[in-house]
C-alpha cells in the first residue's frame, strides 16, 4: 500500500493505493472520509488496483479556499496516477461525484456501483431532510453540526438514534466530528457541478445501484430516476440498513460489490 497527495487545481488530495489489476476507485459518502472503506480496501486489492481518497473538505486532504469541481479532483487524481481508465464505487456524495465524472468523461468509466446515491441538481423534499437542513443552517457549534449530520445521514428519517448500531454511529460521529472541525470553513465554498439529475439517460455503461430500505424518499427517489433514465442500471436493494450501508450491512454489501466491479 501507499499513501500519496496529489495537487489538484487551488488544493491537495490525500489518497492510498493497493493492489494489481483492473482499477477500482472508492467515494466516500459526504462529511465522512475514506476511512469508511476500511473493509473494502481490503477486500478488493486481491483483485483489483484500488484508490480510496479524501475529497476536498474531507479527512486529510485540503480545505476549500476557491470554487472547485469534486468530478474534476477526481480526473486530475486519476491522471496523477496513471490510470485512464476505472470503476467507481461512490456512497452518497461520491456516487454524486461518480455520476458527474461518468457524464464529463464516459469512455474513462468501466462500471458504476451506486450506493445510497445523490445525484447534482436533485432537490429535497423530505420534511425530516428539510428540518435537519434547517439544524444545520441554525447550528452554533461542531457538535450541533455533527448532530444534524447523524440524524439526517446515519438515522435517517425511520430510526431514533438508539436504533443505531451503537458502533456504526459512534464511528460515524468520530469521522464527522473531525471533517467539521478541520474544514469546516470550506464548507461555504459550494463546489461546481454539472447537474446530472436531468442527464441520466446519457450513462451508457453498467450500473449497479443499491438502496437501503430505511434510507431518505429524496434517495429513493433518485435511484428510481437513475434505474428509470441510464441505459444499463440494475436495482439491488438491502434490508434492515441506511444511508451509510456498507456499514451497517457489510457482509451483504462486500458479496453486491463483488459482483459489481
Amino acid at each position: 500500500m501507499a499513501l500519496g497527495r496529489i495537487t489538484v487545481d487551488g488544493g491537495e488530495i490525500h489518497y492510498e493505493i493497493a493492489g494489481t489489476g483492473s482499477p477500482v476507485v472508492l467515494l466516500h459518502p459526504g462529511a465522512l472520509s475514506s476511512r469508511t472503506w476500511d473493509r473494502e480496501f481490503e477486500l478488493l486489492t486481491a483483485e483489483h488496483t484500488v484508490v480510496r481518497y479524501d475529497a476536498r473538505n474531507h479527512g486529510q486532504s485540503s480545505t476549500a479556499t476557491e470554487p472547485y469541481a469534486n468530478h474534476d479532483d477526481l480526473r486530475l487524481l486519476l491522471d496523477g496516477l496513471g490510470i485512464d481508465r476505472a470503476s467507481l464505487v461512490g456512497m452518497s456524495l461520491g456516487s454524486r461525484t461518480s455520476v458527474d465524472f461518468a457524464l464529463a468523461w464516459p469512455d474513462r468509466v468501466d462500471r458504476l456501483m451506486l450506493n445510497s446515491p445523490g445525484v447534482s441538481g436533485m432537490t429535497f423534499k423530505d420534511p425530516f431532510i428539510l428540518d435537519q437542513l434547517e439544524r444545520l443552517q441554525a447550528a452554533q457549534s461542531v457538535e450541533d453540526v455533527v448532530d444534524a449530520l447523524l440524524r439526517m445521514w446515519v438515522d435517517g428519517p425511520h430510526r431514533a438514534p438508539g436504533q443505531v448500531d451503537p458502533e456504526v454511529r459512534a464511528r460515524c460521529e468520530r469521522i464527522k466530528t473531525d471533517t467539521v472541525s478541520r474544514h469546516g470553513t470550506g464548507w461555504r465554498i459550494r463546489p461546481v457541478e454539472v447537474g446530472a439529475i436531468d442527464r441520466l439517460a446519457e450513462l451508457a455503461m453498467p450500473i449497479t445501484v443499491v438502496l437501503a430500505d430505511l434510507d431518505s424518499p429524496d434517495i429513493a427517489d433518485v435511484v428510481e430516476r437513475i434505474v428509470g433514465d441510464a441505459k444499463r442500471a440494475e436495482l439491488v436493494t438491502v434490508s434492515d440498513a441506511g444511508h451509510i450501508v456498507n456499514l451497517e450491512q457489510p457482509e451483504r454489501f462486500a458479496e453486491i460489490l463483488l459482483k459489481s466491479v
